[in-house]
């Protein structure tokens, strides 16, 4: 059942990513863009300065145009988690240490 699960939350997870596509894309060309403008605002001086700031601001409106490729990427962070913990499983019960709990193991331990 856990399997179903995650194929399922997977396959609309792949889903969205799919039609976030585009704007994921976009998002990757203006931010990488954006840093290498603001690389060169922080060389110069004077005039150009403004210059770059104001390619700078108009990058920054473009990336930040392209919200649903945030859903994009927590819909990539969910499919990480997917595969991440596809073959994980459950945890053990712990054995107590009370020796009272573990006795015959306990006794069976020291006559070896």
């Amino acid at each position: 059942m856990k399997k179903f699960l995650l194929i399922i939350a997977g396959g609309i997870a792949a889903i969205v990513v799919l039609a976030n596509l585009g704007s994921l894309i976009a998002l990757a060309i203006t931010a990488a863009l954006l840093y290498l403008v603001f690389k060169q605002f922080i060389k110069t001086d004077g005039w150009e300065k403004v210059a770059w700031g104001t390619v700078g601001v108009v990058l920054l409106l473009f990336s930040i145009s392209n919200i649903p490729a945030i859903l994009a990427v927590l819909a990539l962070y969910v499919i990480y988690l997917i595969y991440k913990n596809w073959n994980k499983e459950k945890p053990k019960k712990r054995q107590s240490d009370d020796p009272f709990v573990n006795f015959e193991k306990q006794w069976s331990d020291l006559h070896k």
